[in-house]
C-alpha cells in the first residue's frame, strides 16, 4: 500500500482555523459541547478546541461501523458514550470525515433523544455527494474518491499519526 499527499499540516492547520472562526461565529459566545467522534477526530478536536478559543466544554463518543473491515456497515454501534449532560445544550458533533452521513445522522437523533437543545455538525472532510439530505454546518474540504488516512484517521489502526492527510493507494 502507498500513500498519496493530499493535504499538507499547513493546508489542515488553515482549514482548522477557518472552522474554528466559523463555530466562534455561530454560538456566539454561547458555551458549546464539543463531542469528537472517536477515533478519527481525537487530533482534528485537539486542535479545533485550541482554535476555537471560546469556552467550551469536550467529550468522546466511540462508534463502530468499520472495525477491522474495509468497508461500513449499515449498523452504528455506540462503543464508548459521553459523560456530559446534554439537556438545554449545544452540541457540536466532531467528525473526522462524513462520507454516507449514516453515523452522523445517528449521533444527531442520539443527541436530540437526550435533550440538546442544539445540534450542528462539524467535518474536517466532506465526501461529495455523501450525505444527502443531512445538514452538515461546518465543512472543512470536500473531497472526491479515496481512502483518506493520517491525522487521525486510520487504515485497520495504522497510519493515525500522521501529521498530514493522505489517500492510501493499492501498490
Amino acid at each position: 500500500m502507498g500513500l498519496k499527499p493530499y493535504l499538507t499540516p499547513e493546508k489542515i492547520d488553515e482549514i482548522v482555523g477557518r472552522l474554528a472562526s466559523e463555530i466562534a461565529s455561530t454560538l456566539n459566545g454561547e458555551e458549546a459541547v464539543l463531542v469528537g467522534v472517536l477515533k478519527g477526530s481525537f487530533v482534528f478536536l485537539a486542535d479545533l478546541s485550541r482554535k476555537l478559543g471560546e469556552d467550551h466544554e469536550i467529550d468522546f463518543i466511540q462508534t463502530a461501523c468499520y472495525g477491522m473491515r474495509d468497508t461500513p456497515s449499515n449498523e452504528v454501534l455506540i462503543l464508548r458514550d459521553i459523560t456530559a449532560d446534554l439537556k438545554g445544550r449545544a452540541v457540536v458533533i466532531v467528525e473526522d470525515i462524513i462520507d454516507r452521513g449514516h453515523t452522523a445522522a445517528v449521533l444527531v437523533e442520539y443527541f436530540r433523544a437526550r435533550g440538546a437543545r442544539s445540534i450542528m455538525l462539524c467535518a474536517l472532510l466532506k465526501r461529495k455527494g455523501g450525505a444527502p439530505g443531512l445538514p452538515v454546518d461546518f465543512v472543512g474540504h470536500e473531497m472526491g474518491d479515496g481512502f483518506v488516512v493520517g491525522y487521525g484517521m486510520d487504515y485497520k489502526e495504522r497510519y493515525r499519526g500522521l501529521p498530514g492527510l493522505y489517500i492510501l493507494e493499492d501498490g
